[in-house]
Order: structure tokens, then sequence, then C-alpha cells
């Protein structure tokens, strides 16, 4: 699908979708409950539905009606199961060991760039707690056996995702066990977000240091309690609209918990503090990775020049993010140098439009949807429909807002 933008100032109110990343969690713990619960106000996207897929074929019932997904808990574990991912980093990192602890014969698939998303730390550490994944490394990869309690030793400085999978699956086995980093944790809001959710479902998990570094004690043998719980809003999809505000829109943003622990809860006070004076920024986005694409709209029209720093992860995204963020805007006449962690953006008086590809990463369309806002000409934007992975219905709420998106034949 490819849709053509044309300048135009954003106004009205908006409700954004629920939290892609609590609504992984939320599902999965359910999923993991004796006995049925109910996850309401869940926004409906392909990550998500990949999600609901992967425990279903664990054993678990899941009913959606609407925004309310009803969950009867796994039973009895499937004794083999085939998984499709989809293009979800999140499915994939999360069920791995969770299928391993359940003692699941399990084959996982996956497209795009997924197969190539690292999942080395698993196969090292589970490796050696009675797991055998075939082959070692890349989709299709089959895994057999049954986790076993222990110490996990796993690099901070990957994704937060390995830790979220293991805090879902060590809760299983009969013994304690222990996840010990070796370097720092980014993206550690991710990591808050899931202790959370297993806290509310009734897993207890001890947080403390060791040498700076964060240390997870997890008591074996623990039940997963069934609960009704909402989800909220998502800051991650919020960002492109206060991005918008800060640079003209005038958007009222609802269905956003004030008190979230969501790291992407930064966006509200970086804009609010760039409207005021428009100072040129440094940010370190290591706990803030998927705020990159907007944020690089938003230091264009600062009055200076902006970094983006301890970026490297973004280039194992949907897309190479940093080298795509940078072609994609320089294309519609930015001025973004990428490097192997940081982005550099000059500032620029508009954008100059242009055609661009989403190179399937629904957060380049949506933040190039906003760059269009402030652009001389209309932006093309061909592969729209990579927003389905997060937001299906983002055109529809920024047309309700008064911009003017239609999709166009292909070129």
């Amino acid at each position: 699908m490819d849709i053509k933008i044309l300048p135009s100032k954003l106004i009205g109110r908006v409700c954004v979708p629920s939290s892609k990343s609590y609504s992984h969690r939320m599902i999965m713990a359910a999923a993991l409950a004796d006995g049925v619960s109910e996850v309401s106000g869940v926004t409906v996207s392909d990550d998500i539905t990949v999600t609901c897929n992967a425990m279903e074929a664990l054993g678990a019932d899941i009913l959606p009606d609407g925004d309310l997904y009803t969950v009867r808990g796994i039973r009895t574990p499937s004794a083999q199961a085939h998984i499709d991912c989809g293009e979800s980093g999140s499915t994939l990192r999360f069920v791995i060991p969770v299928a391993a602890a359940l003692g699941t014969d399990t084959t996982l698939y996956g497209r795009a760039k997924l197969p190539t998303r690292p999942v080395t730390p698993y196969i090292r550490e589970l490796g050696r707690k009675g797991i055998k994944f075939e082959p070692a490394g890349g989709l299709p990869m089959r895994l057999t056996g049954r986790l076993q309690a222990g110490e996990y030793e796993l690099e901070g400085d990957i994704s937060s995702q390995f830790i979220t999978g293991l805090l879902f699956a060590l809760p299983l086995c009969s013994e304690d066990s222990i996840i010990k980093l070796t370097s720092p944790l980014q993206s550690k809001p991710y990591a808050d977000m899931t202790v959370s959710v297993l806290k509310g479902s009734g897993i207890k998990i001890h947080e403390d240091t060791s040498g700076g570094l964060p240390v997870y004690l997890v008591k074996g043998g623990q039940k997963y309690l069934p609960r009704r719980v909402r989800v909220e809003g998502d800051y991650s999809q919020a960002a492109f609209f206060y991005a918008a505000n800060a640079l003209g829109s005038e958007i009222e943003i609802g269905n956003l918990d004030p008190d979230s622990v969501q790291g992407d809860k930064a966006i509200k006070d970086i804009t609010e503090k760039f409207s005021r004076d428009r100072g040129p920024f440094t940010i370190d986005v290591s706990d803030i990775p998927d705020l990159v694409p907007i944020l690089a709209v938003l230091g264009s029209f600062a009055k200076g020049e902006c970094r983006l720093v301890n970026a490297a992860r973004l280039k194992l995204k949907e897309s190479d993010r940093l080298t795509v963020t940078a072609g994609v805007l320089n294309a519609l006449g930015g001025n973004v140098t990428a490097g192997d962690d940081f982005l550099l953006i000059k500032p620029i008086e508009r954008f100059k439009g242009g055609e661009i590809s989403s190179h399937n990463d629904h957060r380049i369309v949506m933040a190039a949807a906003i760059a269009a806002t402030v652009s001389d000409a209309p932006v093309i934007i061909h592969g729209a429909e990579a927003v389905n992975k997060s937001y299906p219905g983002f055109f529809e709420d920024f047309t309700s807002l008064g911009g003017c998106a239609k999709a166009t034949a292909a070129l």
C-alpha cells in the first residue's frame, strides 16, 4: 500500500492504542495462569496476533471479542508446537524460554528480518540447561528438552527481551534460579514492565545488584494467578503525536497513564522542553530506542545540531533503523548522518517532500507521516501497510485529525 500525504496541521483529539509491550506480557501471563483471565483494552495488531497464536499453540485458549481477550490458561502443555512469530522479536524472544520450561517440542518460524535477529544468549544459556536447538541460529529453529533451573548470565546491551523471556519461564521450573547481567541493562523500563505484570499475576521476583549490575532472583515452583486487567495506552505510539504538537499541531492525546513505567513516557518531557525553546539536544536512547525515528524528525527543527547516542541496537530492528532513519529523512530534505551508534541531525527550515520506502518498518512510516505535516510538498510512502505491525489504525487517526493521507496507486 502506498500513501500520499499532503502537508497539513493536525488538530483534534486522539486516543492512542493500547501498549503493545504490556499487551504481549499480559496475554502471556494470562496464558500461563491456572484459570480464566480477562485482558481488556487490547488493540489488535500483527504482533499481538502472533503472540496469541503462539500461546494457543502451547496449550492456551484465547477468545478475542473486540478489545476484550478471554484467556483460559494452559492446563496441559502441548507436546509439540509449530509457532509462526511473524515479524515480532518480542514474541520470538518471550516464547523460546517459556516453551522450554513447558517441555514442549517447538519449531519456530519467522518472516522478514526476524530470522536474522539474534537469539545467541538463549542458545548459549538454555543450551547449558537442558535445551537443544536445531539449528543453533536462524529460523526455522526447533527446540527440545525441558528447561532446568539454575544460574543464567545474560548480556544487558543486546535486548531486555531476553530478560523478560526468562522472567516468564523460570518461575515454572521446580527449583530457584538467578539471572545475572554481565553488562549494563539497556531498555531497563521494559524489564520493569515485565516485573510489574508478573507481580500482578502472583509471581514474585526479587531484584538486587552485583557489581553495579542488575540481578534477578526467581523462586521456582510458582503459579500464575488468573486476573482481570486492562492494558494502558502506548507512549511509543503517542510519541508521534507529541512530536507533531511540538512542531505546530494541536492534538489532545488520550488513553495514557501519567504514572506509567513505560520508558517511552520520556517523550512527554522531551517535547515539552523542545516546545519552549527548540534548543538542540543530545539524548541517550539506550532506554528508549523506539523513539529514535520521531526524535530525528523533531531534531531537524532545533536551533542547532542534535545527537541521538547509544543507539547501536537499532541496526537489529525491523530495519537497520539508524541507516534507514537517516536515509528517509534525507530523501525528504533533511540533514541526518548515521554512525555506528548515533544519529547527528542538523537543522532545516522545512522538509521538501518526496517519495520514500517504509523499509517494512512501522515506526519509519509513522515518523515520515509526521514529517509530512511540516513539509513544503507531499510525501509518498511506499509500503505504508507496515503500520499494521503495531498501529493498524494510524492513518484513520491521522485523517481524523485533519491530516490528508490517501492511498495511491503503486508507482
